[in-house]
């Protein structure tokens, strides 16, 4: 079996911002498998937050043996953005060979249609407003944040889109102290979850705190190792492939989280149709989805996943597994 590897450019939509940074783009890799009578491929997004680069991805992906299987890449590669390209493209090719779908091969149900968040960027106040009041039809917006100034756009926001429900993403920005101190507002505004408020490193001051609005481990999980550290302070976690390293880790994440009382969010990266075909069987049922990467491009994969009133819907075999 073949394995290569793509550097693959998607302008977005709009700039998009969140406390650590802007960007206009989105970089990813896509990697092929080719056995000589199948193909099967997967997107993953190099994140500089985890220490990875486009460069360091690819030659993770391409120090991999052309013989490898899905369990043996778990012996291979550590969990992160290179072995979700190369789990995702092996759960393709498998479900190409075996004439099935990927969501059979993996004994789930079929997979229908999911409402996901939309996310609105950091920016002035009165620009979340307008971007906000822009997408008021849609039941779910999420908001980025971590700055001094979060009250003033979380209040734009819920004025621009007064009957969506809002989830925050503070991306390590806040400390305790301004959880406590935001927290009356967010339940009045009528905030439903904070994600990773605190930095990974200092969230040990979750642990006893009230936590009126629930709050989601994201940089603070990653797959099934992550979820002991987890205790006491978090009540949800986001699960994305990214972290995991693909589909396989991704699913037993999600076991096991919700046997130890957790609820789930399934997110994404900023990347392609692609990047979110496979996170779509996961967000079955979750009650937190955001796999809104591709209404943030300019441009997408052919056979892109169809988003309409009723979410994301599960890809054409055409795009993938």
């Amino acid at each position: 079996m073949q394995i290569s590897v793509s550097r693959d450019v998607f302008k977005l939509a709009q700039v998009f911002t969140i406390s650590r940074g802007s960007r206009t783009e989105a970089k990813v890799l896509t990697a092929r498998l080719d056995d000589g009578m199948h193909q099967g491929w997967g997107e993953c997004v190099p994140y500089a937050r985890y220490g990875e680069t486009l460069e360091s991805v690819e030659a993770q992906i391409m120090s991999v043996p052309s013989d490898v299987t899905r369990s043996g890449l778990y012996e291979l590669l550590p969990a992160g953005a290179a072995r979700n390209a190369l789990d995702c493209a092996l759960w393709d090719i498998e479900s190409k060979r075996a004439g099935k779908r990927a969501w059979e091969l993996a004994g789930l149900k079929a997979p229908g249609p999911e409402i996901t968040a939309f996310t609105l960027s950091l920016d002035a106040p009165e620009k979340m407003q307008v971007e906000a009041a822009k997408n008021a039809h849609r039941p779910l917006l999420k908001i980025k944040l971590g700055t001094p100034d979060d009250m003033v756009r979380l209040e734009a926001v819920r004025t621009g889109a007064p009957e969506s429900t809002i989830i925050v993403d503070a991306n390590e920005g806040w400390s305790a102290e301004v959880y406590t101190d935001l927290a009356p507002h967010l339940v009045r505004l009528g905030v439903t979850l904070v994600e990773q408020p605190l930095p990974a490193g200092e969230d040990d001051a979750l642990l006893g705190m009230e936590r009126p609005v629930p709050v989601c481990a994201d940089e603070s999980c990653h797959d099934r190792a992550s979820l002991p550290g987890l205790r006491g302070k978090y009540d949800v976690v986001n699960i994305k492939l990214d972290k995991t390293g693909g589909l396989t880790e991704a699913l037993e994440l999600r076991r096991a989280a919700l046997s130890e009382g957790y609820e789930v969010m399934v997110g994404c990266m900023v990347g392609s149709s692609l990047a979110m075909a496979p996170a779509t069987l996961l967000a079955q049922g979750m009650p937190f989805v955001d796999l809104d990467g591709p209404l943030l491009l300019a441009e997408d994969r052919d056979n892109a996943l169809n988003f309409d009133d009723r979410g994301v819907h599960p890809p054409d075999a055409a795009l993938w597994g």
